[in-house]
Protein backbone atom coordinates (compact mmCIF):
# COMPACT_ATOMS: atom_id res chain seq x y z
CA UNK A 1 0.00 0.00 0.00
CA UNK A 2 1.25 3.01 -0.74
CA UNK A 3 2.20 6.03 1.56
CA UNK A 4 0.02 9.26 2.10
CA UNK A 5 2.45 11.07 0.37
CA UNK A 6 2.49 8.86 -2.99
CA UNK A 7 -0.73 8.62 -3.19
CA UNK A 8 -1.46 12.81 -2.88
CA UNK A 9 1.71 12.79 -5.86
CA UNK A 10 -0.10 10.53 -8.10
CA UNK A 11 -3.09 12.35 -7.63
CA UNK A 12 -1.23 15.43 -8.20
CA UNK A 13 0.04 14.20 -11.46
CA UNK A 14 -3.04 13.16 -12.76
CA UNK A 15 -4.57 16.75 -12.77
CA UNK A 16 -1.68 18.10 -14.84
CA UNK A 17 -2.17 18.74 -18.51
CA UNK A 18 -0.17 17.05 -21.28
CA UNK A 19 1.56 20.46 -21.61
CA UNK A 20 2.33 20.40 -17.53
CA UNK A 21 3.42 16.89 -17.39
CA UNK A 22 6.00 17.31 -20.07
CA UNK A 23 7.76 19.99 -18.20
CA UNK A 24 7.28 18.09 -15.11
CA UNK A 25 9.44 14.92 -17.02
CA UNK A 26 11.84 17.79 -18.56
CA UNK A 27 12.61 19.22 -14.92
CA UNK A 28 13.27 15.74 -13.40
CA UNK A 29 15.44 14.97 -15.58
CA UNK A 30 17.35 18.02 -15.17
CA UNK A 31 16.94 17.51 -11.77
CA UNK A 32 18.07 13.71 -11.41
CA UNK A 33 20.43 13.55 -14.60
CA UNK A 34 18.51 11.19 -15.87
CA UNK A 35 16.60 10.25 -19.02
CA UNK A 36 13.07 9.19 -19.11
CA UNK A 37 13.69 7.67 -22.94
CA UNK A 38 13.77 3.98 -23.38
CA UNK A 39 17.25 2.61 -23.40
CA UNK A 40 18.44 2.61 -27.33
CA UNK A 41 19.96 -1.00 -27.23
CA UNK A 42 16.77 -2.43 -25.98
CA UNK A 43 14.60 -0.82 -27.88
CA UNK A 44 16.07 -1.60 -31.32
CA UNK A 45 16.77 -5.24 -30.53
CA UNK A 46 13.14 -6.06 -30.98
CA UNK A 47 13.10 -4.08 -33.83
CA UNK A 48 15.88 -5.80 -35.86
CA UNK A 49 14.46 -9.04 -34.91
CA UNK A 50 11.51 -8.06 -36.49
CA UNK A 51 13.80 -7.22 -39.79
CA UNK A 52 15.33 -10.03 -39.83
CA UNK A 53 11.78 -11.68 -40.02
CA UNK A 54 10.50 -9.31 -42.67
CA UNK A 55 13.61 -10.04 -44.80
CA UNK A 56 12.75 -13.96 -44.69
CA UNK A 57 12.45 -15.37 -48.34
CA UNK A 58 8.14 -16.03 -48.99
CA UNK A 59 8.59 -16.77 -52.51
CA UNK A 60 10.60 -19.27 -54.14
CA UNK A 61 11.76 -19.35 -58.04
CA UNK A 62 11.74 -23.32 -58.83
CA UNK A 63 14.22 -23.36 -62.01
CA UNK A 64 14.70 -26.84 -64.20
CA UNK A 65 18.17 -27.48 -64.25
CA UNK A 66 18.69 -30.83 -66.17
CA UNK A 67 16.56 -33.21 -67.31
CA UNK A 68 18.31 -36.38 -67.08
CA UNK A 69 17.78 -39.30 -69.16
CA UNK A 70 13.74 -39.75 -68.67
CA UNK A 71 12.65 -36.54 -70.54
CA UNK A 72 9.34 -37.47 -71.56
CA UNK A 73 8.65 -38.20 -67.67
CA UNK A 74 10.02 -34.95 -66.47
CA UNK A 75 7.76 -33.04 -69.27
CA UNK A 76 4.63 -35.18 -68.27
CA UNK A 77 5.85 -33.77 -64.26
CA UNK A 78 5.93 -30.38 -65.71
CA UNK A 79 2.54 -30.62 -67.63
CA UNK A 80 0.81 -31.52 -64.51
CA UNK A 81 2.94 -28.84 -62.02
CA UNK A 82 2.42 -26.15 -64.93
CA UNK A 83 -1.11 -26.94 -66.02
CA UNK A 84 0.87 -26.60 -70.39
CA UNK A 85 -0.06 -28.06 -73.26
CA UNK A 86 2.30 -30.79 -74.27
CA UNK A 87 3.74 -28.41 -76.49
CA UNK A 88 4.85 -26.06 -74.27
CA UNK A 89 6.00 -28.21 -71.62
CA UNK A 90 8.12 -30.06 -74.25
CA UNK A 91 9.73 -26.51 -75.24
CA UNK A 92 10.58 -25.80 -71.69
CA UNK A 93 11.74 -28.74 -70.56
CA UNK A 94 14.16 -28.04 -74.10
CA UNK A 95 15.50 -24.72 -72.85
CA UNK A 96 16.50 -26.12 -69.76
CA UNK A 97 17.95 -24.01 -67.42
CA UNK A 98 14.10 -22.66 -67.19
CA UNK A 99 12.05 -21.27 -64.77
CA UNK A 100 9.18 -24.18 -63.93
CA UNK A 101 7.54 -22.09 -60.94
CA UNK A 102 7.89 -18.41 -60.54
CA UNK A 103 6.58 -16.87 -56.74
CA UNK A 104 6.00 -20.25 -55.10
CA UNK A 105 5.98 -21.21 -51.66
CA UNK A 106 8.16 -22.72 -49.69
CA UNK A 107 6.25 -25.95 -49.51
CA UNK A 108 5.15 -26.12 -52.73
CA UNK A 109 8.45 -25.39 -53.63
CA UNK A 110 9.89 -28.84 -52.33
CA UNK A 111 6.93 -30.47 -53.48
CA UNK A 112 7.64 -29.35 -57.42
CA UNK A 113 11.48 -30.34 -56.47
CA UNK A 114 10.24 -33.61 -55.36
CA UNK A 115 8.57 -34.74 -57.86
CA UNK A 116 11.03 -33.78 -60.74
CA UNK A 117 13.84 -35.24 -58.86
CA UNK A 118 11.56 -38.58 -58.62
CA UNK A 119 11.40 -38.99 -62.34
CA UNK A 120 15.28 -37.76 -62.79
CA UNK A 121 15.58 -34.12 -63.37
CA UNK A 122 17.40 -31.75 -61.80
CA UNK A 123 16.15 -28.68 -59.82
CA UNK A 124 17.45 -25.42 -58.57
CA UNK A 125 14.95 -23.14 -56.02
CA UNK A 126 15.96 -19.76 -55.76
Amino acid sequence: MASEKVTQLIEDVKALTVLELSELVKALETEFGVSAAAPMAAAAAPAAGAAEEAEEQTEFDVILTAVGDQKIKVIKVVREITGLGLKEAKALVDEAPKPVKEGATKEEAAEIKAKIEEVGGSIEVK
